[in-house]
């Protein structure tokens, strides 16, 4: 391994692109560099979005709502690092458990009146996986 001229310490934007230099480098330049799935997953039909001109409607909400549900999981996250983190006051930390509630439920019902489940907003980005974690 070679040694790599590393930024001085203290200029995070520095740090931050030699990191993600360090994280293209790993990643494979070509579709046939990518190891092969395993069987299982292999069979399994991936869930992409189709367009059809009879379902634009529902495939357009169907992306919105995928990303708003990403960002929604996203804000979750934070939320529990920070209050783990202990940066939030006890009234803070009510607030934000109650409006990422809200959000989660408005999410269902949205899901519902465009005859979506949760499961449908969870793409298949191929090779990578899928978009959101698995429910739990």
């Amino acid at each position: 391994m070679t040694a790599e001229k590393r930024p001085p310490p203290g200029n995070r934007l520095d740090e931050v692109a030699d990191a993600a230099v360090r994280a293209f480098r790993m990643l494979p330049a070509m579709p046939q560099e990518v190891p092969p799935r395993r069987r299982a997953e292999a069979r399994r039909p991936a869930r992409r979005i189709t367009t059809d001109p009879d379902t634009v409607e529902r495939d357009l909400i169907k992306l919105v709502l995928t990303l708003v549900e990403l960002l929604r999981q996203l804000m979750e996250r934070q939320a529990l690092h920070r209050v783990d983190a202990g940066d939030l006051t006890e009234e803070q930390e009510e607030r934000l458990g109650a409006t990422l509630m809200i959000l989660h439920s408005r999410m269902i019902e949205l899901c519902a009146r465009y005859d979506l489940s949760m499961e449908d907003l969870n793409l298949d980005l191929g090779p990578l996986g899928t978009l959101l974690p698995p429910s739990e």
